[in-house]
């Protein structure tokens, strides 16, 4: 009898043994890993709403609050919070690797693992606290450097990413953005995305716009040849610079005040050749563009050449870009493509001419908005209003006598006048001209005039002689006036 006595107690022991295991077998405690839990108090972001939870991926410092199915006390009330490894500890089943890994990932990875002490356990996971994220970008933008993020806000975008980054410079290459984005596992490694938000732009591609993740970096380098297509699509671009800022630039070459200047967006009025053209418009968001800089310079010379100007540009990473316009296509085609932006430090260059312009071509040059309004020339001598008058760039010679009252009839020699001009080098031409209001422009007779020239209208023959006689003469009049003074009081 006793020993059928032992035999049921040991069943039932073994029995109550088996179905404990069943719901809640706790390992031997050198399988019962430490875990770091947050205070029991912590209360849950309100902002979470923003967050899609099963989408979120988990990395070091995120909180989680875990429950299971019918074992209210398995986890509690306490938080867990993701720590430096990826990891996070659990009881029983101690540490889990979640960095990477989606919440509904993690959920379904736990739940299989609590398997072996659990029948049919059900885990759910709630972010309690997201970490803060960090973004980077580099290389063409206005404000590169990294960009921090609340957990509860939502990862941008690459393009959201640029725009939050002051825009894009003008020679950021849109064909070519990397995306370096670190292992999981390995984070001394990284994964490079290429995109190309040029089909973003023009085809609507969004494929090219992906969201980022936490600790990505975005590459934007410099165009190798920028194209003047992607300079224009660029531009224009929502994640484009708005830039209000003013740009130190240079401008040297063919233009009237050669120099570094401070520029912003707007056209500028050149009134006078020789003076700094005058800002029309200093509310735009626009950067500034080749033309502008040209007027603000004071507009070409006449032997400007248009159709070659160059545009040295030093990228952020150093690389030195020489882009080419062509404003002739601008002025005659309308090729708004021509006038590029500028960017911090350009250098713009306006060549002179190899090929002589035609009149024509000069004329029309003189009156298109790169030119000043008007030039001084000097017109002195025999005329009616000599000094300083203001003409028209590539006016002829004959309607600057005429602009100065003309020829004075008693005292002009009309047959030929002196053209003095300062050469680029200091040094003076002089040159004499048998001058004919009924010739039309051209560079024997009636010469187009430029900015300075000098116009010396000399005395005719008779003014020559009759001056001289004064001046013989003039002593021995003085001095009969004297005598009769004296003598008789008068």
């Amino acid at each position: 009898m006793k020993r059928y006595r032992n035999q049921s107690i040991t069943l039932a022991a073994l029995t109550t043994l088996v179905a404990s295991t069943a719901i809640a077998a706790e390992p031997p405690s050198k399988q019962v890993p430490s875990f770091t839990p947050v205070s029991p108090n912590f209360k849950a972001d309100p902002n979470l709403a923003n967050i899609n939870q099963a989408d979120y991926i988990l990395g070091p410092g995120d909180v989680l609050q875990l429950s299971m199915y019918g074992q209210d006390d398995l986890f509690g009330k306490t938080s867990y919070s993701v720590l430096v490894d990826g990891t996070v500890s659990l009881p029983f089943i101690g540490r889990v690797f979640v960095w990477g890994k989606t919440v509904r990932d993690v959920e379904a990875n736990i739940t299989q693992l609590y398997k072996r002490y659990f029948k049919r356990p059900y885990v759910t996971i709630v972010l309690s606290r997201p970490r803060q994220l960090t973004l980077a970008v580099s290389g063409e933008v206005v404000k590169p450097g990294t960009y921090p993020f609340a957990g509860t806000e939502n990862i941008p975008t690459v393009s959201q990413l640029l725009k939050l980054s002051g825009g894009i410079t003008p020679s950021a290459d849109l064909r070519n953005i990397q995306v370096r984005r670190s292992s999981f596992y390995k984070p001394e490694k990284y994964e490079t995305i290429s995109l190309n938000l040029m089909k973003l732009i023009r085809d609507g591609d969004i494929s090219q716009d992906i969201r980022l993740r936490d600790g990505d970096i975005v590459v934007v380098k410099a165009a190798a040849q920028p194209s003047l297509e992607d300079f224009a699509a660029a531009v224009n671009s929502s994640f484009a610079s708005d830039n209000t800022q003013p740009l130190k630039i240079a401008v040297i070459g063919e233009v009237f005040r050669p120099g570094p200047y401070t520029v912003q967006a707007g056209n500028a009025v050149i009134r006078e050749a020789g003076t700094q053209g005058a800002p029309t418009n200093s509310n735009s968001k626009n950067l500034p563009t080749v033309s502008q800089a040209i007027q603000i310079a004071g507009g070409i010379k006449p032997e400007a050449d248009v159709r070659k100007i160059q545009v040295r540009r030093v990228s952020r990473a150093g690389t030195e870009q020489l882009l080419s316009v062509d404003l002739w296509k601008l002025l005659v085609e309308g090729d708004i493509r021509q006038d590029i932006p500028l960017q911090e430090g350009d250098t713009v260059l306006i060549a002179k001419t190899t090929v002589p312009l035609t009149r024509e071509e000069q004329q029309f040059l003189a009156n298109a908005t790169l030119s000043p309004a008007t030039i001084d020339v000097n017109v002195v001598g025999e005329v009616n209003r000599p000094g300083t008058v203001k003409i028209k760039p590539n006016t002829p010679l004959n309607t600057a006598v005429l602009a100065a009252g003309g020829f004075n009839n008693q005292r002009a020699n009309k047959s030929a006048v002196k053209l003095l001009r300062l050469n680029p080098d200091g040094t003076v031409s002089e040159r004499k001209i048998k001058i004919s209001f009924n010739e039309p422009v051209n560079e024997e007779k009636n010469p187009a005039l430029r900015n300075n020239d000098v116009v010396i209208v000399s005395r005719s023959g008779l003014a020559s002689f009759s001056d001289s006689a004064s001046a013989i003469f003039s002593p021995i009049t003085g001095s009969v006036g004297i005598i009769q003074s004296l003598l008789f009081g008068f």
